[in-house]
């Protein structure tokens, strides 16, 4: 058991520092605030940069649950539960 939560430790902390960079490569409410808003604008157009801006908010939700399972059955499995 003792292997298991080490291992899933080290995917939870990869998943939050994938979690991390999608939050920051998000466009913001205020425009010209994104890293990548900015750029897929010009060189793909504004309907491409705006599916671009979907994509990484479906995805960042998917990160999110996964990350918040992930750290339930950590929690689970190392008896503080």
């Amino acid at each position: 058991m003792q292997a298991a939560a080490i291992v899933i430790a080290i995917i939870d902390i990869l998943i939050s520092i994938a979690l991390i960079l999608l939050v920051i490569f998000q466009e913001g409410h205020s425009k010209g605030l994104g890293i990548i808003g900015g750029g897929a604008e010009t060189f793909f157009g504004k309907s491409k940069g705006r599916s671009i801006d979907a994509k990484l908010k479906r995805f960042t939700t998917i990160v999110a649950i996964v990350f918040a399972v992930l750290t339930i059955v950590l929690y689970l499995l190392t008896g503080r539960g």
